[in-house]
């Protein structure tokens, strides 16, 4: 399956859960945001890819076996079904329910006199100070349009009767849905409904503060995207940092490869916008409504509780809340835990570090940083550490993808506080995370570890699912110190005691593991549940394992290239992919092997960047009431879920049908209502 229709596929079930009368409407309209969200990053990262591709020649196929050019052909008509059926779900489902409920989201000519005198109130006083109008002729070039910005292409006639062409940027800080105040009511009279218009209609409808003297002919909205790929010549580079900052700085001037318009727009205004935009014919996205539908995000912020999901309060484990009689340390090294984020708290995570930052037998803490937010505890803790003595080296990923500022500031506020800070590997991403503190006791040192399937991020940790494992193994120890010399310094380690790590051991032993399973032949079974499956040599394996009769259950929440269900070549494999109000994002690999089972779970997909072009680790599920657990409860209901999980078909397409009433199971809302209980068991208590 083509790598590129498979996630435009995904798109299609995020795009369901918009469609979806199950959830709640404003819930509905957050996914609309984010499907037009994740096409606006598809078109960033994928589609310009394969048009440098195009643009340097390249012959080499697809996985499926199509050329560059077929495959932008083919992403062509999926887009158009994508965007045909996100207006659709908008326009005809999401705007008449949302005005059902009390939420009206105008056009500005519909409003009436009262109305539109507000709007236009809040236009002179907000709005018209913000905008900068940009001409365009002889002496004032076309201006350098942002990536993902909204501007208004304007054609205006002067009194000597001439056009001309001009651009007004629609302000990103100011609210893209301009609230109506309403007429006061009575004491004890049902609320008036909440009105809203598009901001850009507003400004449009009062372009003439801008342009005195000149007659508006016409104007239209527009919304680029640009190439957001960063090259960097790491080989060539005396300072990554440097370096990466500065291609950071020239992705804003990267071509762009889609250009958004409505559906009225002139061929005249069209033809001015191809030409000095550098587009061709075929990259304009005409849509039937508002362009950029990733501002609807705005109303799920709106004081409707009724209208979104319940909140709910993460559980923390009592032997790791800070309520607990014995300290963190002693509790982990009691036993192993293992959080399953966000249904259990992240911040035992967070203690363990703070604890560790202050703690006088701490020596040293170690630890990988790839996406980890604004106002980071974290970080903070780091920097305790380093005012408290404490020898502190981290791992900041400068190449994580549109987080590189943010990692850039992160890496000199740590920098300058005298944290050791590398800044990756050339030639490879450091995606792993891991966080390893050197403890003095008394029977000699001892190393504890956070192990993740996630960032070390607290809000993300609060949206994704992702496990959390505490542990001060002995080998998982060693091989944490091994990978931090491998990370820091010139170790060619070649070997690891339980942790797999990518590029050097994990493809070779995940081949070896499922190989392992074909040998039992009907008797094996596995288990992955991960965010994409691509890698062809893994796919290849895992026929063979189905051909041999090992029962193969996939749980791949994004992109699959595995087609299951073939016969005689994927009979024994079924593809789920779980689409709900949490991201899906942890991985987990499981191998029956002749009831000696096995689990590893970790940050790596099954992707050719993962295994050979980034540094990846499993780490082992080491505790048997933890397997245990995972086995019977996570799983268990991840499978056996039919509320948010769709079934994956030979031809690459999903069957969602959720079931209601008696025997439905949401895995999701399982885990929301167990989530104190899952400590519990969590612990074998």
């Amino acid at each position: 399956m083509n790598r590129e229709i498979s996630l435009l596929e995904f798109q299609h079930r995020v795009l369901e859960e918009a469609s979806d009368p199950g959830n709640k409407l404003l819930e509905r309209v957050k996914f609309i945001s984010i499907v037009s969200s994740n096409l606006d990053e598809f078109f960033m990262v994928r589609v310009a890819a394969l048009k440098q591709k195009l643009a340097a020649g390249v012959q080499s196929l697809s996985i499926d076996g199509k050329t560059v050019a077929r495959q932008i052909s083919s992403v062509r008509k999926a887009v158009d079904r994508l965007v045909t059926g996100i207006y659709a779900t908008f326009q005809n489902s999401l705007v008449p329910e949302l005005a059902e409920n009390g939420i009206i989201i105008a056009d500005y000519s519909a409003l009436d006199d009262r109305e539109r005198a507000a709007a236009d109130l809040y236009y002179t006083d907000t709005i018209f100070p913000v905008l900068t109008p940009l001409a365009v002729d002889l002496g004032r070039p076309f201006p350098h349009i942002s990536n993902l910005s909204l501007n208004l292409a304007i054609e205006l006639k002067d009194t000597d009767g001439r056009t001309h062409f001009a651009r007004v940027k629609v302000p990103e800080a100011l609210p893209q849905l301009v609230s109506i105040p309403s007429l006061p009511v009575r004491k004890k009279a049902p609320a008036p409904p909440q009105k809203f218009v598009w901001i850009e209609q507003l400004i449009a409808a009062n372009l003439k503060s801008l342009f005195p003297g000149l007659v508006i002919l016409e104007s239209y909205p527009f919304h680029i995207t640009r190439d957001a790929e960063v090259a960097i010549k790491e080989l060539e580079s005396d300072d990554l940092l440097e370096s990466v900052e500065e291609a950071v700085w020239r992705r804003r001037f990267h071509k762009p490869v889609r250009l958004q318009t409505d559906t009225s727009i002139s061929d005249h205004i069209l033809e001015i916008l191809i030409e000095n935009l550098e587009v061709g014919p075929e990259d304009v996205v005409r849509v039937p409504g508002p362009v950029d539908l990733t501002r609807v995000r705005q109303l799920a912020s709106l004081d409707r509780h009724e209208l979104r999901d319940e909140p709910f309060e993460p559980a923390t484990p009592h032997d790791l809340s800070s309520q607990a009689e014995e300290d963190i340390f002693t509790a982990i090294r009691r036993e192993d835990h293992l959080l399953h984020h966000p249904w259990h708290s992240f911040q035992p995570v967070e203690d363990l570090l703070k604890k560790a930052a202050h703690d006088p037998d701490v020596l040293a803490i170690k630890m990988t940083l790839y996406r980890v937010g604004r106002n980071s505890p974290i970080v903070q803790s780091l920097l305790e550490a380093i005012e408290n003595g404490k020898q502190v080296a981290v791992l900041v990923e400068l190449k994580a993808r549109f987080d590189e500022e943010s990692n850039i500031e992160w890496a000199r506020a740590l920098e300058r506080e005298g944290v050791h800070v590398v800044y990756g590997l050339v030639g490879l991403k450091v995606h792993c995370k891991i966080a390893l503190i050197v403890r003095r006791e008394a029977d000699g040192i001892r190393r504890y570890l956070h192990l993740g399937t996630g960032n070390y991020n607290s809000t993300t940790a609060r949206l994704y699912s992702d496990f959390s494992l505490l542990t001060c193994n002995p080998d998982l120890g060693a091989d944490a110190t091994d990978l931090f010399n491998y990370l820091t310094g010139y170790s060619h380690k070649a070997d690891f005691r339980q942790l797999l790590v990518a590029p050097v051991t994990m493809r070779g032993r995940l081949v070896d593991m499922i190989r392992r399973e074909i040998a039992f032949g009907a008797k094996g079974h596995i288990i992955f549940k991960m965010n994409a499956l691509e890698d062809r040599a893994l796919i290849q394996l895992l026929y063979e394992a189905s051909q041999a009769g090992v029962r193969v259950d996939l749980n791949v929440r994004g992109l699959c290239c595995l087609r299951p269900g073939i016969p005689g070549v994927s009979d024994n494999i079924k593809v789920r992919s779980v689409v709900g109000r949490i991201l899906e994002h942890s991985r987990l690999f499981y191998f029956h092997n002749g009831g000696k089972e096995e689990i590893y779970l970790g940050s790596a997909d099954l992707m050719p960047r993962n295994l050979d072009r980034r540094v990846e680790i499993l780490f082992p599920v080491l505790n048997r009431s933890i397997l245990r657990w995972l086995r019977d409860e996570v799983l268990e209901k991840y499978f056996a879920d039919n509320v948010k999980a769709r079934l994956g078909k030979p031809d690459g397409t999903y069957d969602f049908t959720p079931v209601t009433g008696k025997g439905a199971v949401d895995s999701q809302a399982w885990f929301i209502r167990h989530r104190a209980r899952q400590g519990l068991i969590r612990n074998g208590q």
